[in-house]
């Protein structure tokens, strides 16, 4: 899976952007609608919406939170959290009271933004609802700041359905959040990307330069916030994208596509810090969680994976001047029928960078294809070896079964081999085909890889 492409998002209706000052942000097309709302005596936020057949611009709303701290680490239950998500008595902005219609049909944009800029004026607790029925959406951004120092609320109790039609996307996201402290999305809803549409125009397996499709939620700058019971189906790109991002929790997701969905990530994590991610159900076509560059301390536990491609670090090395993974620790997970396990994998002729203090523990894999992994030929187009250091990765009390005769490959660059790999307590056994059960031994490949070994080992130890 690609990391943080982005690129240049062409579409034939392209929408016109130019900042207004600081305060506020124009979106200009044909027909705009522009909406000029007080948020204090000091400042204005501008809000202009094109009305033309098709949203083609971005739905954008400055929205925000107050600065306040959460030091959100470990459980994503413990005390700090429950006092965040604790009933309040907040003032409900329905968005049917603002126009929304629940038949699945009429784009309900303008009518989200409505109630969101409410929302975001109201100086007390507030929380914007989506009531149960069915609201199509086009694409949105919320971004900040806000005027109560209380989180803000972002409720989900139906479905939201994404528009189909690619033109309505000049860039890649549906809705997004950005630059807002204290978030808390929850409410049981879905979140449907209807990716059924799109995804036939994916060609990112045959063009490395392709332009990605959009992401159902992505956060960017999104500080000390909280994502949970909620449900991304068919994204047509990334299920969730969270970025430049600090003490962020989601818990309780559910996440569904075919396992042959193109580029479906479950959740992609890139620039971040303190991130605690747990109880995750993922069915998808790509990796379940996709760690990319610039993570640290990065807590994942409680994730069923299956279909997917796994549980992974990386892509790294692809891009210029990719910041440094530390501290990933992955744990109490289990993998069904991926075609990866614990994967850990960096593009050749890569720029320098590294991966270090990562920790797979706990894991079940039931039936995975290839349960350890470290590539660092990934994506190969070239004989030039990675850049990406890769060390200190400890693999603690893996097991299960694999249709694999090589459960164990550890393949690392000829320039930066890889330092303090640990396979501590490894237990496999082959389930694959008959075949290459009499044919094969079950067996371990290193290559540029130094490697320690303790207590139990199947397959056994590279030569």
């Amino acid at each position: 899976m690609r990391d943080d492409v982005i690129g240049t998002w062409k579409m034939a209706n392209w929408a016109n952007k130019t900042r207004d000052g600081n305060d506020g942000l124009w979106v200009r097309a044909s027909n705009a609608f522009t909406a000029t709302l007080g948020c204090s005596s000091n400042s204005t936020i501008k809000v202009t919406m094109a009305m033309a057949i098709r949203f083609v611009a971005k739905a954008v709303i400055l929205l925000g939170l107050a600065l306040i701290s959460c030091n959100a680490q470990g459980d994503p239950l413990r005390d700090d959290l429950r006092r965040l998500l604790a009933d309040t008595g907040a003032t409900v902005f329905d968005v049917t009271k603002y126009g929304a219609v629940a038949d699945g049909k009429t784009d309900n944009v303008e009518a989200f933004m409505k109630t969101w800029i409410a929302a975001c004026h109201w100086r007390g607790t507030s929380t914007f609802l989506v009531p149960e029925g069915k609201f199509l959406v086009g694409q949105a951004t919320f971004e900040g700041p806000c005027n109560s120092p209380n989180p803000i609320v972002f409720e989900a109790q139906g479905t939201v359905l994404a528009q189909p039609d690619l033109s309505e996307y000049p860039s890649p996201e549906w809705l997004m959040f950005e630059d807002v402290n204290q978030l808390i999305v929850k409410g049981g809803g879905t979140f449907d990307g209807q990716g059924v549409f799109a995804w036939k125009y994916n060609d990112c397996h045959q063009n490395a330069d392709c332009q990605m499709l959009p992401t159902n939620l992505k956060f960017n700058k999104v500080n000390n916030s909280v994502v949970q019971d909620i449900t991304s189906l068919d994204s047509k790109s990334f299920h969730f994208f969270v970025t430049n991002s600090h003490n962020f929790t989601a818990f309780n997701l559910t996440i569904t596509a075919p396992g042959n969905s193109p580029n479906t990530d479950g959740m992609h994590l890139s620039r971040c810090d303190l991130v605690n991610l747990s109880n995750f159900t993922i069915k998808t076509g790509d990796d379940c969680i996709s760690v990319g560059q610039g993570n640290t301390n990065i807590n994942i536990t409680d994730v069923y994976c299956g279909p997917g491609h796994g549980l992974s670090i990386g892509s790294l090395g692809k891009y210029p001047n990719e910041k440094d993974v530390v501290g990933i620790h992955v744990t109490n997970c289990t993998l069904n029928g991926t075609t990866n396990g614990a994967r850990i994998k960096t593009w050749p002729g890569s720029p320098p960078s590294q991966a270090s203090s990562i920790i797979f523990q706990d894991i079940v894999m039931n039936s995975v294809k290839n349960p350890i992994v470290i590539d660092q030929k990934y994506g190969a187009h070239t004989g030039k070896p990675s850049r990406v250091k890769v060390s200190n990765v400890l693999y603690k009390n893996l097991r299960g079964t694999t249709i694999s005769k090589v459960a164990v490959s550890l393949v690392c660059s000829e320039l930066v081999p890889c330092n303090g790999l640990q396979l501590e307590d490894i237990n496999f056994t082959y389930n694959g085909p008959a075949t290459f059960k009499r044919n094969l031994p079950f067996s371990s490949t290193c290559l540029h890889a130094n490697v320690s070994y303790v207590g139990k080992q199947n397959p056994p130890t590279c030569a």
